[in-house]
């Protein structure tokens, strides 16, 4: 257990970040998830209405650093492909 104030602080603050970037993350790989269950069941409509979500998602996580920004732009790449390949 840190002694100083200054490292409690930021045990603390490390935390809350852990905990935002953990939510984050989540939700990230669930909406992934959904759209490749959408893909899968070929649901042109909605696979179409979830594809800006998906990518705001990533944009997202990317700018926050949680995952990497070229991790990113291959996931958009790979999912508007998937799309393509739907319609």
């Amino acid at each position: 257990m840190p002694q100083r104030r200054t490292a409690l602080k930021r045990l603390r603050v490390d935390k809350k970040k852990h905990l935002r970037n953990l939510k984050l993350k989540t939700d990230l790989k669930n909406a992934i998830k959904k759209f490749l269950s959408l893909v899968s069941a070929k649901k042109g409509k909605e696979v179409k209405e979830f594809f800006p979500a998906i990518i705001a998602k990533l944009d997202r996580a990317a700018a926050k650093g949680i995952i990497h920004k070229n991790t990113a732009a291959r996931k958009k790449s790979q999912f508007t492909r998937r799309l393509k390949g739907i319609a």
